[in-house]
């Protein structure tokens, strides 16, 4: 039984779709870091700059304890602080809006591609058949007998 089940498991992940979905998990993961990077370290900081100098995985809001400031966000974290992150949560939708258009600008140019691929055979199958006369089925533009009906055919 316990061999069937392995065997049955085997099958399940070696089909197509599965490694598919497994190498675009892997991918997606290694993106979003390559997003969360250029966020962080790029877009951030320049846009840091031009607000006065405002680091933006700084900025929270702080519940508890309310007697106490801490001059940064790590410091407030690593005493016990209840905070509000917001400066992340803004650097984390700015990533997922990166990650959204890029997305969509991948997609949309992957359908581009296959309607074009789809026009051209289309355009190649209607250049490379024609239709019988006699019983209107497309056959090869090259043949002088048509394989349905065996129908001679006039050049």
């Amino acid at each position: 039984m316990f061999k069937n089940l392995v065997k049955e498991l085997k099958e399940f992940i070696l089909k197509g779709n599965v490694l598919d979905m497994a190498i675009g998990i892997i991918i997606g993961a290694a993106f979003g870091k390559v997003v969360d990077s250029f966020v962080k370290d790029i877009i951030m900081p320049p846009i840091g700059l031009l607000l006065g100098k405002v680091d933006f995985s700084n900025l929270y809001l702080q519940i508890y304890p309310h007697n106490i400031h801490y001059s940064t966000f790590e410091a407030a974290k690593n005493a016990g602080a209840v905070t509000i992150n917001y400066g992340i949560f803004f650097n984390n939708v700015i990533s997922f809006l990166i990650v959204g258009c890029s997305v969509f600008l991948m997609i949309k140019s992957i359908n581009a591609l296959k309607n074009k691929m789809q026009k051209e055979k289309l355009e190649q199958n209607v250049i490379s058949q024609k239709e019988c006369p006699y019983c209107f089925t497309q056959i090869p533009i090259k043949a002088v007998k048509c394989p349905n009906c065996t129908s001679e055919l006039k050049k």
